[in-house]
């Protein structure tokens, strides 16, 4: 994320500096638990299994490349989330992750909130039968017709993202003859990544109304005087992938002076206070990320001392994990197919997917695991790069790692924690067809979002 873009995407074959790169793991037949699913496990035969079905069973069945999503493991984590956080406060998975029908009606069932962004991911919770209530709506350029669609649902908030749409979400509220309940989105100067962040100079983004300048202010005397809103409380996001909670208690601080500030000069105590998500996970066997217990004790005690310094009541919070919940529960599976070694630098490894399907290796240099899953292999370790079979020298799955040296073509290997984003930013660069999603659960497999054929591609091309 620090290094400057290539213009022309990540070099082909860059010379990796001596201890760029982790040693190899003392057997690659182990499964470091942190970044697979719960119920991954590889038999007595060798061959890896999810939700007790083996991945050889499943390349048969729904071919490669394909996500596999462990369903328990996904509904285990939306229940850590929600007991984590109790009934005092909200918990709202974020749809741009993954979202589909069926997720909706999990995360439904395990009693989680959900946050769009869009108007096809209301479309998709409201159809699975999310009550609009529990829905929030972000964004920072709605369309009209999306703010109608959501506030003729009755969605139970609009997070505000600058003057315009403050007016504009009114308006249409009160032509409707209704009321939208609305927080304003503050940019609190605060960017987080990972272990690092910097608190002063990040408010040059898109997203949010400044609040060092003033802007957060002025957004919120705009918001209580106009009939169409309900503005009840103020959203905060600093960053993606965070580990480090000292970004949220800067964060935090800030959010409450401002809402210190509303109370003095407009005599109202706005209840909610979003605090947005972000939070991290295992990629690799180097990261540490913290349990869900863990956040919500740090983030009410950040909330609750920082009140209780300004003599506020403390309003009720909300987070919007996404990634903390659906990232670890599935991995993708590919066929190796050409193998080509390097002399003196690593081992290319071609598989039947790449950038089409994983798109945060080229975009973001972001850092993965692999492992061979359709056997057990005692043979040494080699330093691989997994790529991709599109016409692209950025198409890189996992840029480095190691994998037995006997591996060949028709074996089969998983990337772990793929559930987060993948298919959500999968393309159809070079025409390629978007893999399926496949649900398994107690031995049974299912289809949730179907494979795209040639002729979905061809119906959307009118020539």
């Amino acid at each position: 994320m620090s290094r400057s873009a290539h213009p022309a995407g990540p070099r082909h074959a860059d010379v990796l500096p001596e201890g760029h790169y982790s040693a190899p793991a003392a057997d690659l037949n182990v499964l470091d638990p942190k970044v697979w699913s719960h119920t991954v496990s590889r038999g007595a035969d060798g061959v890896v299994s999810v939700g007790g079905i083996d991945v050889k069973k499943l390349a048969e069945e729904f071919g490669t490349p394909g996500y596999f999503l462990d369903e328990a493991d996904f509904r285990e984590r939306a229940r850590a989330w929600r007991t984590a956080f109790g009934h005092d406060a909200d918990v709202f998975y974020a749809g741009k992750a993954f979202l589909s029908r069926a997720v909706v009606r999990w995360l439904h069932e395990e009693g989680l909130n959900l946050d769009v962004c869009s108007g096809g991911e209301l479309a998709t919770a409201l159809s699975a039968g999310m009550p609009a209530d529990r829905i929030a709506f972000h964004g920072n350029n709605k369309s009209e017709e999306e703010i109608r669609t959501a506030i003729e649902a009755g969605v139970g908030r609009i997070v505000l993202d600058s003057f315009q749409e403050i007016v504009r979400v009114a308006h249409i509220a009160q032509s409707l003859g209704k009321r939208q309940r609305a927080q304003i989105r503050v940019t609190v100067g605060v960017e987080a990544h990972t272990h690092e962040f910097i608190a002063t100079a990040h408010e040059d983004q898109k997203f949010g109304i400044g609040l060092a300048d003033g802007q957060a202010a002025e957004a919120v005397r705009r918001a209580l005087a106009l009939d169409g809103l309900e503005l009840v409380g103020i959203h905060s996001h600093i960053g993606s992938q965070i580990f480090d909670m000292a970004g949220f208690e800067v964060a935090a601080r800030r959010v409450v002076k401002l809402l210190a500030e509303v109370r003095d000069e407009h005599g109202v105590e706005l209840p909610e206070i979003d605090l947005g998500g972000g939070l991290g996970i295992a990629y690799t066997s180097e990261d540490d990320p913290r349990e869900p217990h863990e956040i919500a004790k740090a983030l009410s005690e950040i909330v609750t001392r920082e009140c209780e310094a300004a003599k506020l009541r403390t309003p009720r919070i909300s987070v919007e994990p996404g990634r903390a919940i659906v990232g670890p529960t599935a991995f993708t599976l590919y066929e190796v197919g050409t193998i080509k070694p390097l002399d003196g630098l690593r081992t290319y490894v071609s598989v039947d997917g790449g950038m089409s399907d994983n798109i945060r290796t080229a975009l973001y240099d972001a850092e993965y695991s692999v492992a061979l899953v359709s056997r057990a292999s005692d043979a040494e370790p080699m330093l691989v790069r997994v790529v991709g079979k599109h016409c692209e020298s950025g198409d890189i799955v996992v840029k480095d790692a190691f994998l037995p040296a006997d591996l060949g073509p028709g074996d089969l290997i998983a990337v772990p924690a793929t559930g987060a984003y993948c298919r959500s930013m999968a393309s159809n660069y070079n025409h390629a067809l978007r893999p399926p999603v496949v649900a398994v659960h107690d031995g049974e497999a299912r289809v949730i979002v179907r494979r795209e054929t040639e002729e979905d591609i061809l119906r959307l091309d009118v020539g």
